[in-house]
């Protein structure tokens, strides 16, 4: 037998104990870039957390000791009209807010999905999701002033075809109007994107087969299109309530809350316990009793889901 066929492979192996000392040096370079993200996330997210919750079983007005009351706040929520009251609209306006946002970006986002041309549908896209990068501050602002019962532009439009001045910040029902309007137009650039992203996925030999079958229009929506995009509205419903949830900016701008309580939120009272009345346990208590709220609804959705929602 030759030398060459009875030569072996010899793979260059580490020293001792190189291998380790790699192994630790590649994690040591992943936790410096993780470092950041990690104490970033645990001072402005953990810490906060934990220590609302602490501060929900004490008195504590910053000027004087905290006194430990066990329950008391929790009591006295359940106890307190002005929470209720908040509680009820915000649930109100999240049931209507949210359906109303989530069929608004369906049909658009069907109809743009519809044969147009390329620049066109990008045109619509862009002014579509406009609104989101704006300010809910600022734009809440600008439509207090066109929504203005005496000098606003929407009521003197109104009164060029006869109709007189709607008090449409003054009164409860009017109040409500416009901050859900302003709320949706705002908000629903999000939830557009998520749903041109669910149709892109459909297939197009899906609709054609159908369209051989004799499906079309409705039938199409009913059976293929609704279906198929059920798991971008799962998540649209679940990001779009949780957010609503949460409204604080538009009411707290248009109508201040009023008149009356008609359009005060869970976190406009949130706002008023900590930083009008100095209540910052009761505060705290409030925002748990809403973070244990939007936890049992994300959880009712997903249960849900597995009987409404097709992966396909």
């Amino acid at each position: 037998m030759s030398e060459s066929s009875t030569r072996t492979l010899t793979v260059p192996t580490a020293p001792r104990g190189e291998t380790g000392t790699v192994a630790r040096s590649g994690r040591s370079i992943i936790w410096v870039f993780l470092a950041p993200t990690v104490i970033g996330l645990g001072l402005f997210n953990l810490v906060p957390i934990v220590g609302s919750f602490v501060l929900a079983f004490f008195r504590w007005d910053i000027i004087s000791d905290p006194v430990f009351v066990g329950v008391d706040n929790f009591v006295d929520l359940a106890m307190n009209p002005t929470v209720r009251v908040s509680f009820l609209n915000t649930i109100g306006f999240v049931v209507v807010a949210v359906i109303l946002q989530l069929t608004v970006a369906l049909v658009l986002a069907i109809l743009v999905q519809s044969k147009m041309p390329a620049w066109l549908r990008t045109f619509f896209r862009s002014s579509l999701f406009f609104p989101l990068i704006l300010s809910a501050a600022s734009v809440s602002l600008i439509m207090a002033y066109l929504f203005n019962q005496e000098f606003g532009l929407v009521n003197q439009t109104l009164n060029l075809i006869g109709i007189a001045d709607v008090g449409w910040l003054t009164t409860g029902f009017g109040a409500k109007v416009v901050v859900l309007l302003v709320y949706v137009w705002q908000n629903f650039g999000f939830t557009f994107l998520l749903f041109i992203g669910g149709l892109a996925a459909i297939p197009s030999e899906v609709y054609e087969a159908s369209s051989l079958d004799g499906a079309a229009g409705w039938t199409q929506f009913r059976m293929i299109t609704l279906p198929l995009v059920s798991p971008t509205l799962l998540v649209a419903s679940v990001m779009a309530i949780i957010n609503a949830l949460q409204i604080f900016d538009q009411p707290w701008v248009l109508s201040r809350g009023g008149p009356g309580d008609e359009t005060r939120t869970a976190v406009m009272v949130i706002y008023e316990s900590a930083f009008r009345e100095l209540d910052f346990g009761g505060a705290s208590a409030i925002g748990i009793v809403l973070t244990l709220l939007i936890m049992l609804v994300t959880a009712i959705q997903f249960r849900l889901s597995r009987r409404f929602v097709f992966y396909g």
